[in-house]
């Protein structure tokens, strides 16, 4: 990485060896290096891995050090939450972003509103991932060109500038990783290759995958889920990695998602070689029937299994069914298979969010790999108020305490909001995330959904109050009020959008002659 220093002298070598290059001043090119300091897709996708290798193993050391992300829908989103980590945080270390296929679904596609069944278009994913690092990198420029304007204001007045010269040569970029959902891959093993290709191309160094079959691909909190033989989701890990290794990102990182919790479903019968082999072992999960082979229907489908022929149970659109109660022995079989065929994070997907039952199938998981991690869903899709309620009512009866007051029947109700119930259940929520990762091997806590619900309900307030009574009120005090007082750099969205850089720009290609945007009759003067 060049400072700015090291980037001077490296146009002043440019300028001796061309001769002709008098128009162009050391210090501005430096500075428009220095502000874009990733050059390609790659170039991101190899320092995010770097940057999430890192931390995995920092976790693995104290799990204390767990990271964090939000889902964003759109690079605007991404690059709020950042500048959010920045405002209040100072560091956007061990923060990410999550790109989730349900919101390209739902909110990106040129079909309109899709729910998340993969009918998408796959493109939408790099694109989207693409368009989030355009906007994390032009955060970084808008931050350095604010460095850049106080460091030109303080030679001006022949003021010392080491302190500025500092911040600039050590400033945090907002590009982080991004995990990015890639559903089940969009179609065979060659089919995940090419997009994860492409995916990496834009910058995204964590690609999760599930075990879903592509053309039957539901949401993981839906019903109908229907997983593949484990040989089926191994060659997309393998087409993954080698992805990984064709574009020089060596410490890519592989999130295998299994959806064996809430599935009951397969569409295939794998080849079993030998007894106990995997194919094996995926069989053995399916419900049968013992049957006389002149009990047998013409075309019938019929295994051995131990001894006695038997007919594996098969819906009407000819999927098979698993056995009741298997659910959790295949969740532990496939996030141990797939650490063992090169995944390096396990995603599970859970009915509810509840440590000990997240915590039941990691510690089952770890007696074969120890160091098993979790990527974890805190999801929209739970209703975390009364999960957690109802974990604090079956407490306290195990404890014996009287829950007489409460109606476990309504436990969502209003009613309870102060209480002792509602301070117990708000303490489970605050301290879900170290709990789960202290307790239950979670490396990376991430909501999907989260800017989905936020965009509905900030939206939904201000149409509530600006079509009403409150008129404009309701944007001032609702809006732009809070944020000058919290200091949320939006508000100039001007300069947010990059209408300072573009000024400073036209400013160094055209000196004087430039037409600016920034002069007294802006009415961003407003807010400075």
């Amino acid at each position: 990485m060049s400072t700015y220093t090291s980037a001077i002298d490296h146009i002043r070598e440019l300028k001796q060896k061309h001769g002709n290059w008098q128009n162009i001043s050391e210090t501005d090119g430096a500075r428009m290096m220095v502000q874009n300091r990733f050059k390609t897709g790659l170039d991101i996708a190899k320092y995010t891995a770097d940057i999430m290798r890192q931390d995995m193993k920092e976790y693995d050391e104290d799990s204390s050090k767990y990271t964090q992300s939000l889902g964003a829908w759109h690079g605007f989103i991404a690059q709020q939450t950042m500048y959010a980590n920045k405002k209040y945080f100072n560091t956007t270390s061990k923060k990410y972003i999550y790109l989730s296929g349900w919101m390209v679904a739902a909110l990106r596609s040129e079909l309109g509103p899709l729910p998340d069944q993969s009918m998408h278009e796959k493109t939408a994913v790099p694109a989207l991932i693409e368009e989030i690092y355009t906007f994390l990198r032009q955060a970084d420029a808008k931050e350095l060109n604010d460095l850049f304007r106080e460091l030109n204001a303080a030679k001006d007045a022949g003021q010392d500038t080491s302190e500025i010269q500092s911040r600039i040569d050590n400033f945090e970029s907002h590009v982080v990783p991004i995990i990015a959902d890639i559903d089940a891959g969009f179609g065979n093993e060659e089919a995940t290759y090419l997009l994860t290709k492409q995916m990496i191309e834009a910058g995204a160094c964590a690609i999760q995958i599930e075990n879903q079959v592509s053309d039957a691909k539901q949401c993981g909190h839906q019903a109908g889920k229907v997983t593949v033989p484990h040989e089926d989701f191994i060659a997309k890990l393998n087409a993954i990695r080698y992805a990984f290794l064709e574009l020089g990102v060596d410490n890519g990182v592989i999130v295998a998602r299994t959806d064996s919790e809430g599935a009951s479903l397969t569409q295939k019968i794998p080849v079993s070689q030998e007894k106990g082999d995997l194919a094996s072992k995926y069989i053995d999960f399916l419900e049968v029937e013992e049957i006389d082979i002149s009990d047998a229907r013409e075309n019938d489908v019929l295994l051995k299994r131990d001894g006695k022929l038997v007919r594996p149970v098969r819906m009407p659109n000819g999927l098979y069914s698993f056995r009741e109660g298997t659910n959790i022995d295949r969740v532990v079989l496939d996030c141990v298979t797939a650490l063992e065929n090169g995944a390096d994070l396990l995603w599970i997907e859970t009915p509810t969010p509840d440590v000990a039952h997240i915590k039941s199938m990691v510690d089952r998981i770890k007696e074969q790999q120890p160091k098993a991690k979790l990527v974890y869903n805190n999801s929209p899709s739970f209703n975390w108020t009364l999960n957690f309620r109802k974990q604090v009512i079956a407490k306290w009866e195990d404890e014996g305490k009287d829950v007489s007051a409460y109606d476990k029947n309504n436990l969502m109700s209003a009613d309870y909001d102060g209480t002792e119930l509602d301070k117990a259940a708000d303490e489970l929520a605050q301290n879900f995330q170290r709990d789960a990762s202290r307790e239950a091997g979670v490396f990376h806590h991430l909501i999907t959904l989260p800017t989905y619900h936020t965009t509905a309900l900030s939206v939904h307030e201000l149409a509530k109050g600006y079509f009403g009574d409150e008129g404009m009120l309701a944007y001032v005090a609702g809006v732009q009020r809070k944020e000058i007082r919290e200091g949320v750099s939006c508000v100039k969205h001007q300069a947010m959008a990059g209408s300072d850089i573009g000024d400073d720009h036209k400013e160094i290609f055209s000196g004087d002659n430039a037409l600016k945007a920034g002069g007294e009759k802006n009415t961003m003067n407003q807010f400075s």
